[in-house]
């Protein structure tokens, strides 16, 4: 039985993970579950698998979520508040893997509190990479801390790399939907409204992550992760849209070779692996019916109708603090966009103006990251609400 400590487990993937633990009765032992502020639906959850302790981020939900444990039953389980709380879940040493699935700024150092135990981490926070994939990589080399991707297509990747020598990747290739606006004019895509954006046509996740999906930025964050998980330069990385999202990464081998990884768009099968690895485990939800699959389709991506794309790709390609801004005002960008503050189109303008008046660290520190977050978010609310973006 594997011990688990799940951080963000009231949102999709926490959700998802825990069906997954439902379904292998005797597999798996939930120890401790984070949340943000969902105090509720974390005391549903705790009554439900368990857990020695709980964590919610935010400081003034602690008498909450203990009222909330209490009502529920849970008088002796650990009711833990704030950052210190979610960091003191991260290294539980009960634990023999944790799933990081928060959102956020809170990632990152969630992510190196995690790796610095030593034990795998398995990552399905984007920020964490995308703003501090330097740091968390190299505390996961000195601790011998294994990160496991929980990303549909990291995880591909992560599946076909399986026994191959580093010299024989020429190089990967990572697959999107393209989302519900691939076939949209430019014009007509940049006055799309919420509703539109998230009627996904394949897959079931969480707001921001489906807007993503829909402006590209989701593929260009992607290609950062794949950058430090897999030690690849960017130009041996490419971003291709596959409009079933059946076949989710592919592997391009020196000799001509191409290995792809493919399965049904739920989520659950990759949160799975990344659970049992390095184990596979008998799922009880269906499998990829090859005989009904019929066309696999491939086109590159429009650079003018997805600008966002090329905005995360030259931000990976700068480094420093660059990801992390260029990923704080899109987390902004597309909290204002899902408010009704501004229309898609804004996105990729307050992106850019955010990027543009950065001023750039090179090799920046914790505290350095998280300052340039801080600001990011500032001036991309500012840019959004007040200058016309």
């Amino acid at each position: 039985m594997k011990s688990l400590v799940i951080l963000g487990s009231t949102g999709s993937i926490g959700r998802q993970a825990l069906e997954v633990v439902e379904a292998h009765p005797g597999r798996f032992q939930v120890v401790g579950l984070g949340a943000g502020r969902d105090v509720e639906l974390l005391a549903r959850q705790a009554a439900h698998f368990g857990p020695r302790a709980v964590a919610v981020a935010d400081p003034g939900a602690a008498v909450a979520l203990r009222e909330a444990l209490d009502g529920v039953g849970l008088t002796g389980t650990r009711a833990l508040a704030g950052p210190e709380g979610m960091a003191a879940l991260a290294k539980l040493p009960e634990a023999d893997l944790v799933l990081l699935a928060v959102v956020g700024p809170a990632a990152l150092p969630l992510a190196l509190e995690a790796v610095g135990t030593g034990r795998p981490l398995a990552l399905a926070s984007k920020e964490a990479l995308v703003a501090g994939g330097e740091l968390v990589c190299a505390r996961a080399a000195e601790t011998g801390s294994r990160l496991i991707p929980v990303d549909s297509e990291h995880s591909g990747v992560f599946q076909c790399l399986s026994g191959q020598l580093p010299g024989a990747v020429k190089r990967v290739w990572l697959t999107g939907s393209g989302g519900p606006f691939w076939a949209w004019p430019p014009e007509q895509m940049a006055r799309a409204g919420p509703e539109q954006a998230l009627a996904h046509p394949n897959w079931r996740m969480g707001p921001k992550v489906t807007v993503d999906s829909a402006t590209l930025m989701n593929k260009g964050l992607e290609v950062i992760e794949a950058h430090w998980l897999f030690g690849l330069d960017y130009d041996r990385i490419r971003v291709v849209i596959h409009r079933q999202s059946l076949v989710h990464a592919l592997v391009e081998l020196v000799d001509g070779s191409v290995l792809a990884q493919l399965g049904p768009p739920d989520m659950r099968l990759p949160i799975m692996l990344a659970l049992s690895y390095p184990e596979r485990l008998c799922g009880p939800w269906p499998g990829l019916d090859l005989l009904s699959v019929g066309q696999l389709t491939f086109e590159p991506p429009d650079p003018e109708r997805f600008p966002c794309l090329a905005l995360a790709l030259e931000a990976g390609e700068r480094g420093g603090t660059m990801p992390a801004v260029m990923s704080a005002a899109d987390d902004v960008a597309v909290s204002l966009f899902l408010q009704g503050r501004v229309r898609l189109g804004a996105i990729p303008l307050i992106i850019r103006r955010v990027m543009e008046e950065h001023r750039w660290v090179g090799r920046p520190g914790l505290k350095e990251l998280m300052a340039a977050d801080a600001w990011a978010r500032a001036r991309a609310r500012d840019l959004g609400l007040g200058e016309g973006c």
